[in-house]
């Protein structure tokens, strides 16, 4: 039996008119040279991770090692080859079994080969449990959000830029800066808590501490926790710069571990993707513990756009960004803040200002990329950018989206504690 040519191979799985040619480091190539995207397969080792780990997860690894790369890729921001991509998939097919053996064959006959995984790849979820780190326990929370968050912080400041901010922001229009933007979603959230001064904050998963400053500001007294070291060093220098530290703290703490309670508002801004579903109604309970009666809660995460959705993350987004994250539909999430004993004043959907805050985040680690390299290496300066280009296209495909839930934590008489009508300013 003939041994195949990698475009051999690719012609079992796309058909012949796709909009998509590929070269191969054997001399062989597939499709019109002319189509709107070429994938250059560098080296035998792309080959192995796809037949070793089909899908993402193979392909990630491949393109992080610089096995496959493109001429349209644009360093840190390859987003234009998701859209080129998307226009393929209806020229894929499935090999008979014959074909795929043959294919098999082909491979084996080269030697059998299992490739190192790129030195940026976390543990799956298997070997996560076997090293006793389980989802969504606080050691299994505290080894998951450090992997993600415990980087370097100048290279986070590359493409967050100067508020530090990793979450999305609100834009008034497309051309409002990412700075302006930020400062809006600020104070849209403080705006909704509707906070005096001299009250009381309590912000989870404070991150690098922009909320903390842009609070203290305004005379709130508020506390922020965090899981990352990173974070906190940030933050509690920032603050000191400020001249905050009688308003705003920081700690390295795990939320369900803040001693104090009687807070007259909380916070958790891209926070709850870490916590799980099946924990959802313990966070609840802990932050309607924490708060007075009366108090308010500003909820602000990713979701799923429905609930038929699953809702732990694909492989890649497991090993390489969110180990153990999981999303759920706002639907999903209302109900338990209301089976808590809340009662939800606004819900409002801003996927199409992630997708924005995205945009701007690639555009800047494009702009920074000979220095993101110098910082943290190239695999993993090429993970951030395609993890960023592959959300802002899965927000404005609508297959994810992001909400944020304002609710009230009634007192004794009920929750006559509110206007008439919404309070906040539009940001």
């Amino acid at each position: 039996m003939a041994s195949m040519t990698v475009a051999q191979m690719v012609e079992l799985f796309v058909k012949p008119d796709a909009p998509i040619h590929v070269t191969a480091f054997d001399g062989s190539s597939f499709g019109d040279p002319d189509a709107p995207v070429t994938i250059s397969v560098n080296n035998a080792r792309a080959v192995y991770h796809m037949v070793n780990a089909p899908g993402e997860l193979g392909l990630a690894r491949a393109y992080l090692q610089g096995d496959i790369d493109s001429p349209q890729l644009v360093p840190g921001n390859p987003y234009r080859l998701f859209g080129d991509l998307v226009a393929v998939k209806p020229y894929l097919r499935m090999p008979n079994p014959a074909q795929l053996a043959h294919a098999l064959a082909s491979v084996a006959s080269h030697g059998i080969r299992r490739p190192a995984a790129p030195d940026i790849e976390g543990p799956g979820r298997l070997r996560r449990l076997t090293e006793g780190l389980l989802p969504h326990s606080k050691a299994g929370d505290a080894a998951t959000v450090s992997y993600h968050y415990d980087q370097s912080n100048d290279f986070y400041a590359l493409f967050l830029g100067p508020s530090m901010t990793y979450t999305c922001a609100v834009f008034d229009s497309p051309d409002t800066s990412l700075e302006a933007a930020q400062k809006a979603k600020l104070d849209l959230i403080l705006d909704k808590l509707a906070l005096r001064p001299g009250e009381r904050l309590l912000d989870i998963g404070c991150g690098w501490g922009s909320m903390e400053i842009e609070a203290a500001r305004r005379g709130i007294r508020v506390l922020g926790v965090t899981l990352s070291e990173e974070q906190v060093e940030w933050a509690q220098r920032w603050i000191r710069d400020e001249g905050l530290e009688d308003l705003a703290e920081v700690r390295l703490m795990d939320y369900r571990d803040v001693p104090e309670g009687d807070f007259d508002a909380i916070c958790s801004i891209g926070m709850m993707e870490h916590v799980g579903h099946k924990h959802y109604p313990s966070y609840f309970k802990e932050i309607y513990d924490k708060l007075k009666p009366g108090a308010k809660l500003l909820n602000h995460q990713i979701t799923r756009c429905n609930s038929h959705q699953g809702k732990k993350a694909g492989e890649f987004i497991d090993r390489y960004i969110f180990p153990d994250g999981e999303l759920s539909s706002p639907a999903e999430i209302e109900m338990v803040i209301q089976d808590t004993g809340f009662e939800v004043v606004n819900q409002e959907n801003l996927r199409q200002h992630y997708a924005l805050t995205l945009h701007r985040w690639n555009e800047n680690l494009a702009a920074h990329w000979d220095e993101a390299v110098r910082l943290v290496g190239e695999p993993k300066a090429r993970l951030w950018g395609l993890y960023m280009a592959g959300c802002a296209y899965n927000f404005e495909m609508n297959h994810i989206q992001i909400h944020q839930f304002l609710a009230v934590k009634p007192e004794d008489n009920g929750t006559d504690v509110y206007p008439l009508r919404p309070w906040w300013p539009r940001h």
